[in-house]
Formats: C-alpha cells, sequence, structure tokens
C-alpha cells in the first residue's frame, strides 16, 4: 500500500476529505518521529510498540565480490505488534 492509497483509505473510512487525510497522516509521522528522537519508544495500546535500537558496528560481505566490508553502527525502528494485531493477523 501507498501513501496515496492509504491517505484514500482514511478518507473514505473517515468521512473526511483527501486533503484532510493526508494532513492527518503527516502529523501523525510528525508525532511518531518527534517521540522517537525524545524518548525512543511509542506504545500504542493494541497495535504495538516502536522503539530506538542501538546496532553494533559489524563486518560484512559485498554480496557481488565476496570483499570484506565494515558496516558503521547506527541507529534502527524496531517494532514489535502488539496481541491485538498479532491476532488479527
Amino acid at each position: 500500500m501507498t501513501k496515496a492509497e492509504l491517505v484514500a483509505a482514511i478518507a473514505g473510512d473517515a468521512g473526511i476529505t483527501k486533503a484532510q487525510a493526508a494532513k492527518a497522516l503527516d502529523s501523525y509521522i510528525d508525532n511518531v518521529t518527534a517521540e522517537l528522537k525524545k524518548n525512543g519508544k511509542l506504545g500504542l495500546v493494541g497495535f504495538g510498540t516502536l522503539s530506538v535500537v542501538k546496532r553494533k558496528a559489524r563486518t560484512g560481505r559485498n554480496p557481488q565480490t565476496g570483499e570484506t566490508i565494515q558496516i558503521k553502527a547506527k541507529k534502527v525502528i524496531k517494532f514489535k505488534a502488539g496481541k491485538s494485531l498479532a491476532e488479527k493477523v
């Protein structure tokens, strides 16, 4: 599903315009991003938990050449589905 398809689905379900749905979705994304930057964790009961975890630097391989390369440490987003979501899927 693309962002445009999600906006259309939200607009249809909520009975609002696509412009309003896009604005709401953008606001949601901005607020989730801000919360993850600030606290590193966001929990939505029944949906799941987003958290920021640090991935250590490690050694990897270039699949085309087989050459050993260093992969830098970085922060990544981890998602753990809530019980309700997991049961529905």
